[in-house]
């Protein structure tokens, strides 16, 4: 009899293993179906390929002059890039920063002085300032002028006269070789 008990005991424990691995591996075939069922729908709140396209441009610095200007297109807006002349660095350097509106010193906005890097957009409503062509208004402080609401920005980019309530904006940038910009 203890010989026919042992033997219940013997099968029950091997039906709840087979049951158990029967369950697990159930479980698991359906959570790959769930995550392959998915899966397409994650993929479609990935960027698209256009957009992934635009989140870095890279920009030869090489080919412009002291006192140029270059428009360079990232992520669909303006980026502004100076080359600028050791007098405009200066002016940029020599101001006052407790006297504007959005204290920067032009230490904090560029990587190298020569070498100014701002969204070419007016922080006030939008616009795209004047002042990358050769004779285009510079505005009164030789930066950037936005002839809509009459905002002035000076030669760091930074709001000095008109409505604009802050600084044009640096993009993300960085220098990967000595003339080579890879901005975003």
């Amino acid at each position: 009899m203890a010989d026919v008990a042992q033997q219940n005991v013997g099968e029950a424990h091997t039906g709840e293993t087979r049951r158990d691995f029967l369950i697990l591996t159930a479980s698991a075939i359906g959570g790959v179906g769930v995550a392959a069922t998915i899966w397409p729908f994650i993929a479609t709140l990935n960027p698209a390929r256009d957009t992934l396209a635009l989140s870095t441009t890279e920009v030869d610095l090489a080919p412009i002059q002291v006192g140029q200007r270059l428009t360079v297109a990232w992520q669909g807006k303006p980026v502004f890039i100076a080359h600028r002349t050791p007098e405009e660095i200066k002016a940029a350097q020599d101001t006052d920063i407790s006297q504007l509106r959005e204290p920067q010193a032009d230490s904090d906005r560029v990587q190298r002085p020569e070498w100014l890097i701002v969204l070419g957009i007016c922080t006030h409503l939008g616009c795209i300032p004047l002042g990358q062509k050769a004779g285009d208004d510079r505005g009164q402080y030789g930066g950037w002028f936005c002839p809509c609401h009459g905002s002035h920005y000076d030669t760091s980019g930074r709001i000095r006269k008109g409505p604009a309530p802050a600084n044009l904006a640096i993009p993300p940038y960085k220098f990967t070789e000595d003339k080579l910009i890879r901005i975003g």
